[in-house]
């Protein structure tokens, strides 16, 4: 371990959740570990523009508007909240998350230093304090500095009528029409976000289909959805221009769109994708490569093409989730300091936050298609279980995805309440190399979503009865493995889905 002032064994650029992570596990191996933030506060993008901010605003409209905002398949609005109160939630959260980031980084005898970082050599960091700069010594260094939105092609957003993703939270009020420019991910949440609480949207993308890394048909019930918000989507248009007019406290923004519509509102919110925050730290000097884009290549140990100098999170690229981003962290710092540890599981859930909620895990019906895998699918709606009658959400579904000859479970994709949750079911199922008779077998709490998975197993069983299952070693603990002739008919009265075909992409948020 290092001793001296200004050396560390590990220095850790950005107090994300990868930085948390990696400093974290680092310290756990018993090195000295500093976590340089240029915010006065640690937490990094995950908590205080981008995924704490945007998912308890969601929370907050969903409770604002009340129990009542189910009627069947309909959405009703009870009240329109007030953006003081939605904001005030949201800013009680960041605060929260903060002290808890603190704290965690304290308990594990983590420095943070406030902060700008900059490399002098590949082991030399100079810092720039409010006091003055100085230079420190790192054996390693773990680039975690995150993205920011970027800019909209007007110019700085004003943080109330030209918005991007980082000024939602100094909204002063709801406007009462937004227009949504990206379909990625975070353009898909803030647009279904702003239309449950009673904003007029219209979501323009360049693309012909929204989402085209997620089951087409889980996109198609997410748009289904989402107009009955009254969402209005503009797909395959791109915007040509921008003008912005004020008449006395009134203001409005034009967009024209490159097929010659017009599209006004009273915000514009640009989600068109995020870059990293790479290049203040003069990279060149440590001889770190980037991308076009600014992102950093990594190897499966997350080392850059600079022994020594690793980079996880948002800034290496896709898939650019918190979780994953905490995860990529901790194995870089074990791999750093020749702590054993397995790869990065490629094996994760994928979660999207609009409102209804997706997540998925594994293979889609395309990739699998185009691997010449042979499959077969299992459906289950929510209107199936007594939860989701009891909890209103009549809509919800989830599909499953099985080898057709050994049975093994492929792929899980899932749209409703709490899918971000029913997901590590399947998740963990995949990664044990489980398969269809588990479900079939298993025991599930009722009433519970989680009933799901055994309903779109029997769908798949029923599908599968003319394929001879494989042969087991000997009858399970209770019983003998249920085949598929003997599971009953899938009693939902509209037709099974045809076979859809994805395709998977990276997305641009």
């Amino acid at each position: 371990m290092s001793q001296k002032k200004n050396s560390y064994d590990l220095l850790v650029i950005g107090s994300g959740p990868a930085g948390q992570s990696a400093a974290i596990q680092a310290s756990k191996l018993h090195k000295r570990v500093a976590i340089v933030e240029k915010e006065p506060r640690v937490g990094g993008v995950c908590a205080f523009t981008g995924t704490i901010p945007s998912k308890t605003l969601r929370e907050a409209i969903l409770e604002s508007v009340g129990p009542a905002r189910f009627g069947g398949s309909e959405w009703h609005l009870t009240r329109r909240p007030e953006m003081s109160e939605l904001l005030d939630r949201v800013r009680q959260v960041m605060r929260s998350e903060a002290a808890v980031v603190r704290d965690s980084l304290a308990r594990n005898d983590i420095e943070v230093i406030e902060a700008e970082a900059s490399f002098k050599d590949p082991r030399h960091i100079v810092l720039k304090e409010g006091h003055g700069d100085r230079i420190i010594e790192a054996d390693r260094v773990l680039i975690a500095c995150g993205t920011v939105a970027a800019s909209p092609p007007t110019g700085p957003s004003d943080g109330q009528r030209i918005l991007t993703s980082d000024d939602i939270t100094r909204l002063e009020e709801l406007p009462s029409s937004l227009a949504v420019v990206g379909g990625g991910v975070i353009g898909v949440e803030y647009a279904s976000i702003f239309a449950t609480a009673g904003v007029q949207v219209t979501l323009i993308d360049r693309r012909e289909r929204l989402l085209d890394f997620v089951d087409r048909e889980i996109v198609d019930e997410l748009m289904h959805q989402m107009r009955n918000f009254d969402v209005t989507f503009r797909l395959g248009e791109a915007v040509a221009r921008v003008e912005l007019f004020e008449e006395g406290n009134r203001s409005e923004v034009d967009l024209e769109l490159e097929s010659g519509k017009r599209i006004v509102s009273e915000a514009v919110l640009f989600s068109i994708g995020r870059k990293p925050v790479t290049e203040p730290l003069h990279l060149g000097h440590a001889g770190v490569e980037t991308d076009a884009k600014g992102r950093i290549p990594v190897d499966e140990s997350f080392q850059t093409s600079v022994p020594g100098i690793y980079a996880a999170g948002d800034v290496i690229g896709f898939p650019a989730l918190a979780a994953t981003s905490s995860e990529q962290g901790r194995i870089a710092a074990c791999r750093m300091f020749g702590h054993e540890v397995s790869d990065f599981d490629r094996v994760y859930p994928y979660g999207i936050y609009a409102i209804p909620e997706i997540s998925m895990c594994g293979d889609n019906e395309e990739q699998l298609t185009e691997a010449r895998v042979p499959y077969e699918i299992g459906v289950a709606r929510y209107r199936e279980t007594a939860r989701g009658q009891i909890m209103g959400d009549d809509t919800g579904m989830l599909k499953m995805i099985f080898h057709r000859e050994t049975r093994k479970l492929l792929g899980v994709h899932c749209i409703g309440t709490h899918a971000t949750e029913l997901i590590h079911i399947g998740q963990a199922v995949i990664a044990l190399d489980g398969g269809l008779d588990y479900f079939l077998n298993a025991v599930f709490n009722y009433p519970t979503l989680a009933e799901v998975y055994k309903i779109a197993a029997h769908n798949a069983a029923n599908r599968l009865r003319h394929v001879r299952p494989p042969r087991t070693s000997g009858p399970k603990p209770g019983g003998d493995p249920v085949l598929a002739a003997e599971v009953p008919e899938n009693d939902d009265p509209r037709p099974l889905p045809a076979t859809r075909l994805t395709e998977r992409t990276e997305t641009t948020d």
